[in-house]
Parts: C-alpha cells; structure tokens; sequence
C-alpha cells in the first residue's frame, strides 16, 4: 500500500510539474519559460540569446553585465532591439531615407567598427 501511495504522488508531482513548465504562453504563444520571446519583425517568437547580433552593456550597474539583441527587417528599414530595461517589450527603431541610424524617441542605433553596433539612449552609449 505504501508503495502504491508513493508511486502515486510521484506520477501526480511530475504531472503537476509538467503543466506547469511551458504553461506560461503569452499572447502570441511564446514559451517564456523555454526562454522564448515574440519577434514584432519576425511575426514569430525568438530566443533573444540565439540572435547573431548580440550588444554588451557598456557600464554595468551591480555585478552582472546585461545583454541586449539586434533583429533587421528584410529590407533592413527596421530594427528591433531587445533590451532588459524595456519591460519585456522590444523596441522598433525605424531608419529614415538612406541614414545608417536607426530612430525611435530617445533610442538611436548606429554601426560600430565592422560589423557592429552600438544603442545609444538620450546620446549617450548604453550598448555595444
């Protein structure tokens, strides 16, 4: 009998388990637990860390170092960038004309070196 009872909350624990990892879907269907995030240009969710093009933080505040994610329309007239400090939304930077910086309010991108990138808010390098 005992076995039966252990069995049995065993089996009940990991069905519980089981509903519960990946039963965080958002809006869109992104498993945020499997660390995925809706792409606004992509029309699809994305793992921010996967990205090709990936900014570090230029002057980390407290000990850890945060990362922020780079995503071009096609046609390379948007960008969209992940930050840590957008509350879980991204942001759409637009290009206007033939400018190799991205806008949107307070947030600019532009290239850096070769084949990088820096975000720039209020004027001032936050990532690169």
């Amino acid at each position: 009998m005992k076995k039966i009872i252990l069995l049995s909350s065993i089996f009940l624990g990991s069905f519980i388990f089981a509903q519960t990892l990946g039963g965080d879907k958002d809006a869109h269907g992104c498993i945020g637990s499997a660390g995925y995030t809706y792409s606004q240009i992509k029309k699809d969710c994305v793992r921010v860390f996967e990205q090709k093009i990936k900014l570090t933080e230029v002057a980390p505040t407290g000990g850890s170092t945060s990362m922020a994610a780079v995503i071009f329309s096609d046609d390379m007239k948007k960008a969209e960038v992940f930050v840590p400090d957008a509350d879980g939304e991204s942001l759409i930077l637009t290009r206007l004309g033939r400018g190799k910086a991205w806008k949107k309010d307070d947030y600019v991108l532009v290239p850096f070196k070769k084949k990088g990138y820096q975000l720039k808010k209020d004027n001032v390098v936050i990532y690169q």
